[in-house]
């Protein structure tokens, strides 16, 4: 009985510590809640936002993306590609350690190989370690990741990828240490040791995740001073949005992430702006956001009940994106929070996105026309055409519906959970769906493979089961080429391609939306919504 006393007093000391609302502790706390709760600290694993933001904190790569989207060194200071884009040569930096442990020789960290990122890397693709992103490595040559000594670590892919240093970039693809991780084996997901801006210090599931300052970081900032500025930062696990966004109100929380539904119209004018009651009290940072929401259509009969279905045909596919007011839509619907989808399906915020594209807007004289064309004059003789959806995109599924209504365009609605949903689109059940593609690195090829007739579900992310000969070759033609400007070209036409034919029909480009209390600066933002913390500054 006494062992545990002693154990909750331990607990409440570590937590009071943690807590800088004390006017007498100067010591700075981030503080941010994670409503969906955190399963693993393993990068083997980090797979969601959720889980990619704490890992963030904890773990270095070879390479780090910038905030507008630039590859950068990390613990790479420099890298050569050669052998026509298939070989990877990375020189590491010689002042990186990992965060001390008592496994390691007097308890201080260990300085980072090249061997230690030959071990991490292999792991995410052994199957044992059962990574989500073993995917990454699909294009790696069998033993094609080597440490050529301390300092030089070779990569080498069977066929050219241009985005590989994105892929590189990607939480899964943190360095961590063989000893530790073998000692704890499973427990390494609440025993993290990396070599970031931050520390683990104590995790209560479902409570309390605290991470502290990492002293030895071995990055600075432009002035020379050592990061981060925080002294720690506390993740809390309360699950409901409510309850969170009345923290955040109270100024117990620094800053909540996205816009929930019932707080929208609280938060923002009808155009997208913060209540100016609130301007005091904390801003809106908000970007564009590598995520785009569209509809899509299965287009391979073979899986359709009806061989004759109105999604097999072109000119009605046409008439649906035509049908309905995107900027309507984003305006009463999204308070202007996203961008309308005018501009194909690469979304704003990537290099080859284009607002000189020839997208769908809305045109009821071409919808009108096109149904014509298509044998159903205003519509007459038209089937209904079910649209399955989740709950949470309803209401747009209903605007689209009043909208199409009016030329004779019937869409039934079936709401169906996450689950059960996210399994009918990858085993090709529904013939209407609503979709949304977050990117996993910054390249427009992470969209565009959506459509390559080699990744039809369930083995790839080709939902829709478009094929089309022309646009492969195009596709294949762009990952043969380095040059970006040269392929960001190839992907314009390919995104076209995508848009005549009607595939999916685009709804918009989302914004990621942050609200940050007054006193917290250098919380920059991103189009990948990745949290980087060690550059901010929180004053007490």
């Amino acid at each position: 009985m006494r062992i545990q006393i002693l154990f909750i007093i331990l607990i409440l000391l570590v937590l009071f510590s943690c807590n800088n609302e004390n006017p007498s502790d100067n010591r700075t706390v981030f503080r941010y809640n994670e409503s969906k709760g955190i399963a693993t600290l393993d990068p083997a694993f980090a797979k969601s936002q959720v889980l990619i933001w704490p890992v963030n904190q904890l773990y270095n790569g070879l390479v780090q993306m910038s905030n507008t989207l630039k590859v950068q060194s990390c613990i790479a200071k420099s890298w050569k590609i050669t052998d026509q884009g298939k070989k990877y040569t990375f020189t590491l930096r010689s002042d990186v350690y990992f965060h001390d442990h008592q496994l390691f020789k007097h308890g201080k960290g260990r300085k980072v190989t090249a061997n230690d990122f030959e071990y991490s890397l292999k792991r995410i693709i052994d199957p044992n370690t059962a990574s989500p992103g073993a995917w990454i490595f699909n294009n790696i040559k069998n033993n094609g990741i080597k440490a050529i000594n301390d300092s030089i670590l070779e990569i080498q892919l069977i066929n050219p990828f241009p985005a590989f240093l994105g892929l590189l970039s990607m939480q899964y693809c943190s360095v961590v240490p063989k000893e530790i991780v073998e000692h704890y084996g499973n427990d390494f997901r609440n025993n993290p040791i990396g070599t970031g801006p931050f520390r683990f210090k104590m995790w209560k599931e479902g409570e309390k995740l605290v991470l502290i300052k990492n002293a030895d970081y071995f990055e600075k900032d432009s002035s020379g001073s050592k990061l981060p500025y925080l002294d720690a930062i506390s993740i809390t696990f309360i699950n409901d949005k409510q309850s969170e966004f009345l923290e955040f109100l109270k100024g117990n929380l620094d800053f909540i992430n996205g816009l929930n539904p019932a707080n929208k119209d609280e938060l923002l004018t009808r155009n997208g702006n913060l209540n100016p009651k609130y301007e005091n009290q904390f801003k809106m940072i908000n970007v564009p956001y590598l995520n785009t929401e569209y509809l899509g259509f299965l287009l391979d009969s073979s899986h359709l009940a009806d061989k004759s279905s109105l999604v097999l045909n072109k000119k009605i596919r046409q008439a649906i994106n035509y049908g309905f007011d995107r900027v309507k839509m984003m305006k009463y619907l999204r308070n202007n929070i996203g961008i309308p989808a005018n501009y194909g399906f690469i979304p704003k915020g990537l290099p080859s996105y284009n607002e000189n594209f020839r997208g769908y807007h809305y045109n009821p004289d071409l919808t009108s026309k096109l149904l014509q064309e298509a044998g159903f004059p205003h519509g007459n003789g038209l089937a209904p055409i079910t649209l399955t959806t989740t709950s949470d995109y309803l209401d747009l599924c209903e605007y689209i519906q009043q909208q199409l209504s009016q030329f004779g365009i019937e869409i039934n609605i079936d709401v169906n959970t996450g689950a059960t949903f996210r399994d009918m689109v990858a085993n090709s059940k529904l013939e209407f769906f609503r979709g949304s593609w977050i990117a996993d690195y910054p390249d427009a090829e992470n969209y565009l493979a959506l459509f390559y007739s080699k990744n039809h579900s369930p083995g790839g992310p080709n939902y829709t089961h478009y094929t089309n000969s022309e646009y492969d070759r195009l596709y294949e033609k762009a990952m043969l080429q380095t040059n970006d400007s040269i392929r960001h070209k190839i992907y314009n036409t390919m995104n076209q391609i995508i848009i005549n034919d009607a595939a999916v029909v685009p709804l918009y480009y989302d914004e990621v939306v942050r609200f940050v209390n007054n006193n917290i600066s250098g919380l920059k933002s991103n189009p990948m919504n990745l949290l980087d913390l060690k550059h901010v500054i929180k004053n007490n």
